[in-house]
């Protein structure tokens, strides 16, 4: 993590750690805190952290103390089943292997998740004109109880033409999106809905 994705550190923020244990980044010139460097980790920003006095780079040891600190705030992605294997393999014959391991899993894992990511702004992106996913859910859910009560006049029968009113079948279907359990089914669904609100305003207008 002290190190960018490109595997360089030329351009690596200096954060200087004093006897006091306050943490002085050289970038800023000023003072911050394992908070400070927990969201410059999330934000991707690379720094290195050195020892005041020794000069020693001690990034990994100051990492690890933001992980304790995550994990003390009761967000735990460590299990302990993991925890006790990680320490049980210090010391083992197949120590050297592990860090090549674990940076090898995380990097895939950290790959599937941007595609992951991409793959739904993609999907949704035609559809819902939201950047943010949290928000998108928000106007997902107002879209069709919004869509269901514009056509609950024609499942109450108050028109007599049959191309107006929706079959049985469709307002089913509106009605739960979420039952494919997949993205494609969802977006089907909302294709169907544009479909019935544009063939409603044609006729209306």
């Amino acid at each position: 993590m002290a190190t960018s994705k490109s595997g360089t550190n030329d351009e690596a923020i200096v954060i200087k750690k004093y006897a006091n244990r306050r943490l002085y980044n050289t970038a800023t010139s000023s003072y911050v805190t394992l908070d400070h460097l927990c969201q410059m980790v999330k934000e991707d920003v690379d720094f290195i952290v050195y020892d005041a006095k020794s000069g020693n780079d001690i990034t990994r040891s100051v990492l690890t103390q933001i992980i304790v600190e995550e994990e003390g705030k009761g967000q735990n992605l460590l299990p302990i089943s993991f925890l006790r294997q990680l320490i049980s393999l210090y010391g083992d014959s197949m120590q050297w292997v592990v860090p090549k391991y674990l940076e090898h899993m995380m990097d895939g894992f950290s790959e599937n998740q941007d595609k992951m990511r991409q793959s739904v702004q993609e999907t949704f992106g035609g559809i819902f004109p939201f950047g943010n996913l949290d928000e998108m859910n928000k106007q997902n859910l107002a879209l069709f109880e919004n869509t269901m009560r514009m056509l609950s006049p024609f499942q109450d029968g108050n028109t007599t033409s049959s191309a107006q009113q929706p079959t049985p079948e469709q307002p089913s279907k509106a009605s739960s999106p979420s039952e494919g359990g997949g993205l494609n089914d969802l977006k089907t669904q909302v294709e169907q809905l544009q479909k019935q609100l544009d063939a409603l305003s044609k006729k209306s207008g």
